[in-house]
């Protein structure tokens, strides 16, 4: 007779076994039989989890197929090892590298005060600035901006705030800040290897581009909302995916176990070829088990952004890079529980402000 402490342990034992429980969605799994090639169906139904096995189905026992489910959510969160992203705080002195460094006095901007230090072993004076030297406003006021305007603010209601502050720029200038910094992070973020799920969704939207219709190809992890790869394509039926797949996995350093999409032909031909080991569902609907609502979701919040530019100008545009920094490190999701796509990859970024510690720390890499 077997016991559910049994139960428990063959579950244990699949769940140690890779490619054994494939996660389809966050409540619904599929796990390999240990006794034929099929697969058992696990989902979960309200507060209870319910398997396809006879040994739920008509003995309504927690069956082994549960339990590796239960242990693979386990494993899962233990994998996710954190990647801390810290605040730099330079404590020496940059000419000859003393600690004995001191405060003296604040050199005047006319957007604010930066701190002066004086070192007691050489005599040099100098400003710790690192990501924002030689820039007329404060790091402070610079962020604040990018952060006015990632959340929906037009270029000239983020100037108009910044006056408000006491501090007088065009909104060129605002733009021209947006720019550089997007260009710095982008080239640090893509080297960090978030931890993301073994499901991947991919879809697409159209765009305004210089006033012609395009697509904005987009990837993202199923369980995190990391937002993985993009492209910009002329058309949607006659484009070839192949260069946004390839991405998505060589960023991530792997590749998916599940691949949802919609039924554009693309998909399935480049899945085939890059994602050989992944099981591809593309007959996807608005209701029902198999949907797409995550990434319309996500596509919601770029449609929202597009409408307060009125379009993009260009097809490499460094404000959708920008965007897709905002939404992984920097917005926090409702539905992630109040974390960051990154947090939830095990990425933490330290400090009150994100936008500094990766501007500092890319400007260091760089």
């Amino acid at each position: 007779m077997i016991t559910q402490t049994s139960r428990e342990e063959r579950g244990q034992t699949i769940a140690e076994h890779n490619g054994e429980v494939k996660r389809i969605d966050e409540t619904t799994y599929s796990v390999k039989s240990q006794s034929h090639n099929g697969e058992y169906t696990v989902s979960k139904i309200g507060n209870e989890w319910v398997c396809s096995c006879p040994d739920n189905q008509y003995r309504h026992l927690i069956c082994k197929h549960i339990y590796a489910v239960d242990f693979s959510k386990s494993l899962r969160a233990e994998v996710a090892v954190n990647r801390v992203i810290q605040e730099i705080n330079i404590q020496n002195c940059q000419s000859c590298g003393s600690d004995e460094i001191v405060k003296a006095g604040l050199r005047k901007n006319k957007t604010g005060n930066i701190q002066k230090y004086l070192c007691r072993k050489c005599g040099h004076y100098f400003t710790i600035n690192l990501g924002f030297e030689k820039m007329k406003a404060t790091p402070q006021i610079i962020t604040s901006a990018m952060q006015l305007y990632f959340t929906g603010e037009s270029l000239r209601n983020v100037q108009k705030f910044l006056k408000l502050q006491g501090v007088t720029v065009s909104h060129v200038s605002v733009l021209k800040w947006i720019q550089k910094y997007v260009r710095l992070m982008k080239s640090y973020v893509e080297n960090i290897k978030p931890n993301v799920s073994d499901t991947w969704r991919a879809d697409e939207m159209y765009i305004k581009v210089a006033g012609n219709m395009k697509y904005l190809y987009a990837m993202m992890d199923d369980e995190t909302r990391f937002w993985i790869a993009q492209e910009v394509a002329e058309s949607k039926f006659k484009h070839d995916s192949r260069e946004i797949v390839y991405k998505a996995r060589w960023l991530m350093g792997k590749q998916p176990k599940t691949f949802i999409t919609d039924g554009l032909p693309t998909y399935k031909t480049n899945a085939r070829r890059i994602f050989p080991l992944a099981k591809h569902i593309r007959h996807i609907t608005l209701k029902g088990e198999l949907h797409n609502n995550k990434m319309e979701r996500m596509n919601g919040e770029i449609r929202d952004r597009e409408k307060t530019m009125r379009g993009l100008q260009k097809t490499d545009s460094d404000i959708l890079k920008g965007y897709q920094i905002y939404h992984n490190y920097v917005r926090p999701h409702e539905a992630l529980d109040g974390k960051t796509p990154s947090e939830a990859c095990g990425i933490i970024i330290e400090g009150k402000n994100k936008w500094i510690t990766l501007i500092q720390n890319a400007s260091k890499k760089s």
